[in-house]
Parts: structure tokens; C-alpha cells; sequence
């Protein structure tokens, strides 16, 4: 019973955060829902992903809406973890799963109006269009990773509850922007971006991480003072808290990266056979054999 009431009281949150929690909740809600409706008519998509959508939600609820919030906060190579999650791992499972047929399903049928859907996609279709640019698109997700570890705006989003939410979000927010972009289920020809810019664009993200996560791991001196003045979560020496941070950040998160480039020459590669067979996969757009 101790053992029991000890994991419960782990997976409740640190710091309850609604807009965390309703966000998971509706996109599992969402997601869940339209998997019943596309089941009932024979077009829901392969176990994997479904398993990988819920996956990648539930590592985001995890990661801020748990106890482990709690050492993200005060050890820094929990925070690197926490946003190998927010920004890489959850986002890429959710963009590997090609959600936004089942979702769709899973939306009330008058959520929103038609006036309402097109005057949304007035204003953020630009914007998106923008954050999507294979220019724009690896620079944001570069940029964001070394902005928010900048020693005195880490130390700021560190003690700030409000900057704090705001670094977290910008993370995932970007990581879904990023991966959907480089995992979209479309091919060229049907609007996605190519195959090869999509390769190139993941290879020029592995640098900037790589040369950030070896300068944390073997520096000498300690670059985020503010886990001393909060005190760790750990009696772990600083300078190993900061080089298991380093490598964090630069060893699986550049392997993302590579697995991602992987699945986009598996997409090559199949495109190939299916071009020789002449066989459509409806999933893909693509042919299948």
C-alpha cells in the first residue's frame, strides 16, 4: 500500500498547470474519440500510430505535470531531459504518427464555424507558412535550444514561474512545428516539403547541438549558477550535473536527427519500389508494392 501511494503520489503534478493538463487531456480526448468514429468505418491507421501519438502525449504530460517537473527544476541535466522530451522526443512521435486525419474525426462536428476557420487560416496561415520556411524552420529550432540557455536568461526562466511556462511551451511548440515539417506524411508531389531539403535540413541542426553539448560537457567551470542558489534536487557536483546536461544535449538529440533522416530515406527508398510496382498506398500518396 506504501509502495502504492508512493507512485500515485509521484504522478501527481509538482506545480498544476491547466493549461498542460487540458491540452494533453483533449488531445488524447480528441485523438481517441476520432479513433473510434474511423474504426466504425474501417479507416483507422496501423496500431504503431496510435501508440506513437499517445506516447509522445503522454512523455509531455510526464515531463510537466508530474513530480519530475520538480527535478527539472532544480538539477539541470533533468531540465536538459525535460526538453529532449518537450522539444525532440514527444514531438517526433507525434508527428511520426500523422495525426491530423483522427483528430479531425475526433473534432465536434461544429467546433468551429466556417467564417471562423477562414478567418483563421487568414491570419496564421501566413505566419505558419513563415515558421515553416526550410530557412526559417532550423534556425527556431537552433535558436531557441541556445537562447534559453543563455547563463542570465536561464537563470531568469529558472526562477520565474511565468518565464518558466513560456520556455517550456515555446519548446514544444517548436519541436511540433520542426518534426511535422521534416516527418509530414506528404510527398513532394502532393505539397510536402522534398525529401532531400528535409535530409539537409536535419543534418545542418546536428552541429549547433553538437558544439553546444560539448561545450557544456567540457567546460571547466560552472555556467548555470542558478541549481546553486536553489540547490539541487541531488547531492550531485555541479560540474556533473552540467556535463550530464552536455551530454544530453549533444549526443540524443542529434541522434533524432539521424533517425529521422533514416525514416526519410526509408520514404525514398519505398518510393522507388513503389514507382517500379505501380501500386498506390492511400496512406502515404504515395505507390506501395
Amino acid at each position: 500500500m506504501w509502495e502504492l501511494e508512493r507512485v500515485v503520489g509521484y504522478l501527481l503534478p509538482w506545480e498544476f498547470s491547466p493549461a498542460w493538463a487540458i491540452a494533453c487531456l483533449v488531445a488524447a480526448g480528441c485523438y481517441l474519440r476520432g479513433l473510434k468514429r474511423q474504426r466504425s468505418k474501417g479507416q483507422a491507421p496501423d496500431l504503431w500510430r496510435s501508440f506513437a501519438f499517445l506516447l509522445g502525449v503522454i512523455g509531455v504530460y510526464a515531463v510537466t505535470q508530474t513530480q519530475y517537473d520538480y527535478l527539472s527544476q532544480f538539477m539541470f541535466f533533468t531540465h536538459r531531459a525535460q526538453h529532449l522530451v518537450l522539444h525532440h522526443m514527444a514531438p517526433f512521435l507525434i508527428a511520426l504518427a500523422a495525426p491530423l486525419p483522427v483528430l479531425a474525426a475526433g473534432l465536434p462536428v461544429r467546433s468551429v464555424s466556417l467564417p471562423g476557420r477562414a478567418m483563421a487560416g487568414r491570419v496564421l496561415g501566413p505566419l505558419y507558412r513563415l515558421l515553416q520556411h526550410p530557412l526559417i524552420a532550423p534556425l527556431l529550432f537552433v535558436g531557441l535550444i541556445y537562447f534559453w540557455l543563455i547563463p542570465e536568461i536561464h537563470f531568469d526562466a529558472m526562477l520565474s514561474r511565468q518565464l518558466y511556462q513560456i520556455m517550456n511551451w515555446s519548446m514544444l511548440l517548436d519541436g511540433l512545428l520542426f518534426w511535422w515539417l521534416m516527418l509530414d506524411p506528404r510527398t513532394p508531389e502532393q505539397g510536402g516539403l522534398g525529401y532531400g531539403t528535409r535530409i539537409l535540413v536535419m543534418l545542418a541542426v546536428i552541429t549547433p547541438q553538437v558544439l553546444l553539448g560539448a561545450y557544456f560537457t567540457f567546460s571547466e567551470r560552472v555556467l548555470f549558477d542558478v541549481y546553486d542558489v536553489c540547490g539541487r534536487a541531488w547531492p550531485i557536483a555541479p560540474l556533473t550535473d552540467q556535463r550530464l546536461g552536455g551530454l544530453l544535449t549533444w549526443i540524443p538529440a542529434s541522434m533524432m536527427s539521424v533517425i529521422g533522416i533514416l525514416i526519410v530515406v526509408r520514404h525514398i527508398l519505398a518510393g522507388k519500389d513503389d514507382a517500379n510496382t505501380g501500386k498506390a498506398d492511400p496512406e502515404r500518396g504515395m505507390t506501395q508494392p
